[in-house]
């Protein structure tokens, strides 16, 4: 049986913070360690229940895509292989193995970019209301989930735990950033999505939306960070039960979100979850690592 990891405890490791899944330490002047914990959020609220094992599935599933996007532009990760990190890692095995990942120390830029293929969620909302998404006009007549003409790079700003994330418009991004990192954001987003969409395609999902996040090296050149393209930071539906004009099935955590919704959650406050819903939703996660993959995801 898997164990949950709901925090991680390295205390001879430096603590630099926790977010709403990942813990973080520095390693040295040189390198972090991003370690996946089994916790999970929704509405940017971390949850009291953990989801043993999904941490893991997290990192496997960023791991490979790493590998598969690193021709369109480097990437922070030096190792996800606890044999090949520092000792003073080595020593917390039981807690960090195949939920670690030994990383570059890069400047991480204060935007999220967010692509969006198909018009879901927030978007769709604001598009019933005013015809735009992030403020950006599309044209009328748009059903739910359906595929925009042109996928669409819709900024958002970083928000501390206990804030929440704001979408803004592209040229707000530019006025954070400045307009030639927000233009190179803007570009190298839309390439990864591109070419994850269309692979994700061909195994039988779809790639609704996703959420990258980048740094900036010493150098001055464009990172790939954090996590990417996993059923936290990202919609993936089944593509044989796509249909337009309706909420879609999935397999990220959208199932969570509907659960939340129809108990009528508050948005704030973490609350202890069903085992059905932790269950269902680890199976999905599970579900989108095999199709992506076609491997079994390690959770030993």
């Amino acid at each position: 049986m898997i164990e949950a990891l709901f925090e991680s405890n390295c205390p001879d490791l430096k603590l630099i913070a926790r977010g709403k899944v990942r813990d973080l330490y520095e390693i040295d002047d040189n390198s972090l360690l991003f370690v996946a914990t089994d916790r999970i959020s929704a509405y940017d609220v971390i949850m009291n229940s953990p989801i043993a094992g999904k941490g893991k599935i997290l990192t496997q599933i960023s791991v490979f895509w790493f590998d598969f996007l690193k021709d369109v532009v480097p990437n922070h990760l030096i190792t996800a292989d606890i044999d090949q990190m520092p000792a003073s890692v080595q020593k917390y095995r039981d807690q960090l193995k195949g939920r670690s990942l030994l990383v570059k120390k890069v400047k991480v830029l204060p935007i999220e970019a967010i692509i969006r293929g198909y018009i879901t969620g927030s978007g769709w909302k604001e598009y019933q209301a005013k015809g735009t998404v992030c403020d950006i006009t599309l044209p009328s007549g748009l059903r739910e989930s359906q595929r925009l003409q042109t996928p669409l790079f819709t900024p958002s700003t970083k928000a501390d735990y206990g804030d929440h994330d704001e979408n803004i418009h592209p040229d707000k991004c530019a006025e954070i950033i400045g307009s030639e990192r927000a233009e190179e954001m803007s570009r190298v987003a839309l390439q990864l999505y591109n070419r994850a969409a269309e692979y994700a395609a061909g195994r039988g999902i779809v790639i609704a939306d996703t959420k990258f996040e980048f740094g900036v090296d010493s150098l001055g050149n464009l990172m790939l960070v954090d996590e990417v393209l996993t059923p936290d930071s990202s919609r993936f539906w089944p593509k044989a039960l796509y249909k337009v004009g309706r909420a879609q099935e999935s397999y990220d955590k959208q199932y969570l979100r509907d659960y939340l919704t129809s108990i009528d959650f508050d948005m704030h406050s973490p609350i202890d979850l069903p085992p059905t819903v932790l269950d269902n939703t680890f199976k999905k996660y599970i579900e989108a690592y095999v199709k992506l993959t076609g491997n079994r995801p390690d959770l030993e």
